[in-house]
């Protein structure tokens, strides 16, 4: 069997295939693919009608482009557990309409453009997958060749490549919107809740110096102002390749910002390392306002003194349903886990959940896509699909290719632990302007 590998974890290979083995009585089989989508001379006698890349009688092969290693040192490996642990429930369960998922884990992207695009190359050149999933990085340089080359990718719909093109979908619908879209209002909403209104309550959102963090301000920014907030401090200044030593200029610019006095909240649309950086230096600054981020949402923070002392007090967004969450569904995402990792129990994070769930969408669909799996038949069942109660909330397409599913919570680190802060709930959003 070599459905499932994954460079550098060789301790997890033998028990995740054990126990697909043990579970499935079934073997993940190796693809004879054609060349494109478009269809080649065939590579071999067990290619599905049609010599669509990646499929075959018996097996849909899947890659992933995932930043496992940065220059910052935050990583989103985890991302990759997540997706295997979808992707080896379903085989288990007898696969997608009689095939199972060959998973070949995720390419490494280092979070550097140059390495998103050749791993988008190598997955659909030399792999020849059919679709990618998961996708996630705060770079993703390959989109417009996996469009191209009629490629379906799922990931995080963090960046402006989930919102728009026919073939890349987020999995929990378009974040970052262009005019004529809608903004997800769980993050103003939740954090007026949890201040008792917007009403004459300020907010200063900061960002990195880079393309997304500057769509993050404007997007943010009207979402803030739309759910009533004053908007006193917007600004995507910090730099995007390293981690400032001296946060003082930002924590001075900040707590003067409402009109010479500090905020009632502080948003930073911003990395685990950046905010560990900001959060400390605001709180030696005297701030005790509110703090919020959107990716802090790992036990594995909670290691170090430092790290958990920095984040203490934090509100992070959260756009799927806290692992704190007594949902059926949460019990068998924590299940699924647990068996990739070879039945160890392992801290969750939020990169599980994104791959797990970007899984979940492109299964979802093959599944309705029916035997004859093409890319056609593919986009043809995404362009009229919808589901309900998912750890995402509702789900449709193609709406979700321009909206957001609107849904999500906020949980705060609060004595060494996380509690949720605000419950899952899914929020009208407004239009983008």
């Amino acid at each position: 069997m070599r459905g499932f590998r994954r460079e550098g974890i060789p301790d997890m290979l033998r028990p995740i295939r054990t126990l697909a083995a043990a579970a499935a009585a079934i073997a993940l089989v190796s693809a004879c693919n054609s060349a494109s989508t478009k269809g080649t001379a065939p590579g071999g006698s067990g290619e599905a009608p049609g010599n669509t890349r990646g499929v075959t009688a018996d097996s849909i092969k899947v890659g992933g482009i995932v930043s496992m290693t940065t220059a910052s040192g935050y990583s989103k490996k985890d991302t990759d557990l997540g997706a295997r642990a979808r992707y080896l429930r379903a085989n288990a369960e007898g696969g997608v309409n009689g095939r199972t998922i060959e998973y070949l884990g995720a390419e490494d992207d280092g979070q550097d453009p140059a390495k998103n695009m050749a791993a988008a190359r190598k997955l659909v050149q030399q792999d020849k997958v059919f679709a990618v999933s998961p996708m996630s990085s705060v770079t993703f340089s390959g989109a417009d060749f996996l469009e191209q080359e009629k490629v379906p990718t799922f990931g995080w719909g963090t960046l402006p490549s989930f919102c728009g093109p026919k073939y890349v979908y987020g999995f929990n619908g378009c974040l970052v919107p262009s005019p004529g879209g809608t903004l997800n209002q769980t993050w103003p909403e939740g954090i007026a809740q949890i201040l008792g209104g917007a009403r004459d309550k300020s907010v200063a959102v900061i960002a990195n110096d880079s393309d997304a963090g500057k769509f993050g301000i404007r997007t943010f920014q009207q979402g803030f102002a739309s759910a009533g907030f004053k908007v006193s401090y917007a600004k995507a200044s910090v730099p995007g390749t390293a981690v400032p030593s001296d946060w003082s200029a930002y924590v001075k610019e900040i707590l003067s910002s409402n009109d010479g006095k500090a905020p009632d909240a502080v948003v930073s649309v911003m990395q685990t390392p950046n905010n560990i950086g900001l959060f400390t230096a605001l709180k030696r600054g005297g701030y005790t306002g509110l703090l919020s981020d959107p990716t802090d949402y790992d036990p594995g923070l909670l290691a170090q003194d430092a790290t958990r002392q920095a984040l203490d007090g934090v509100h992070v967004l959260l756009q799927f349903q806290p692992f704190e969450s007594a949902d059926p569904k949460m019990d068998r995402f924590k299940a699924d886990i647990k068996a990739a990792a070879g039945g160890k129990d392992v801290p969750l994070n939020m990169h599980m959940l994104t791959g797990y769930m970007s899984a979940d969408l492109f299964l979802s669909i093959a599944q309705k896509a029916g035997k004859d799996l093409t890319v056609e038949s593919f986009q043809a069942a995404a362009q009229g699909f919808s589901d309900t109660g998912t750890l995402v909330g509702d789900r449709a397409l193609p709406k979700g290719q321009k909206d957001s599913f609107g849904c999500g919570a906020l949980v705060q680190l609060k004595n060494g632990a996380y509690e949720v802060s605000v419950p899952f709930k899914c929020h009208e959003p407004i239009p983008f302007k």
